[in-house]
């Protein structure tokens, strides 16, 4: 039976607000091996970990990260109401290099960065890169740069990144130039865009697929040939999963 590694999405997202560091080290302490979060840059140009365009669902404020500076956004919590009401009204919102500090205690944890577009359109593929791979720099090995702007990962390439990953809009998309060029070794993909049946494991490049909370889901997709599962409930996925790797071979 092949079992796919598991990819804690943005932290341990089913108890914790995702993206921060309440979250990253409880999927750690679960035993999570890689995680995956998303980074903007605030209007001063730091990066700091999230996912949403605007802060409405996760801050329960108006407005967008880029519009902020570093300070200002020390004056807004990422508590994620509507799912935990008050019970994180004290989370922070994480910085990319809070989170290297938190990597250099688990060298044995990966992180998948994703770059997100729209930093990228606020402030240009070349501006974001630079501040990332700075904010990175003490912990570049274990990071894989990922993202559904190609000519970003194109970039991170040129500089020396060792690993990128394309974030595929449709599966089909593996095929088009641009990822051909690049020569990614991780493809990223919602599982729903996957053909229903049939292997889908690709020469060079590792599967990666998201969300999966389900254990059978996840073992079947493993059998058609992808690699890593991301996943919200990393803990309880990690638990089903245990038996089956006690099993003699």
């Amino acid at each position: 039976m092949r079992i796919p590694e598991l990819v804690a999405h943005r932290g341990y997202a089913l108890h914790y607000p995702e993206n921060t560091l309440i979250g990253i080290e409880a999927a750690i302490r679960a035993g999570a091996r890689f995680i995956e979060v998303d980074v903007q840059l605030s209007a001063d140009q730091v990066p700091v970990l999230f996912h949403d365009r605007n802060m409405d669902r996760l801050c329960g404020a108006q407005g967008a990260i880029h519009e902020f500076t570093r300070e200002q956004l020390h004056d807004f919590k990422l508590l994620e109401f509507e799912r935990f009401g008050y019970k994180f009204a004290q989370n922070p919102i994480t910085t990319l290099a809070e989170l290297g500090g938190l990597l250099n205690r688990y060298p044995a944890v990966t992180a998948f960065i994703e770059i997100k577009r729209v930093a990228i359109e606020r402030f240009g593929a070349d501006t974001v890169l630079e501040r990332v791979l700075h904010a990175l720099a003490p912990v570049s090995r274990r990071c894989v740069l990922i993202s559904y702007h190609i000519p970003v990962l194109l970039a991170a390439r040129a500089r020396g990144c060792l690993r990128v990953g394309a974030i595929l809009e449709k599966w089909r998309h593996r095929r088009s130039p641009s990822i051909q060029a690049l020569h990614p070794e991780f493809l990223f993909c919602d599982a729903a865009d996957l053909p229903r049946f049939g292997n889908v494991g690709q020469d060079g490049a590792q599967v990666v697929v998201y969300e999966v909370t389900d254990p059978q889901v996840a073992l079947k997709l493993a059998k058609r040939g992808v690699g890593f599962i991301e996943t919200f409930a990393i803990g309880e996925m990690l638990a089903a999963f245990e038996p089956l790797r006690k099993q003699p071979a």
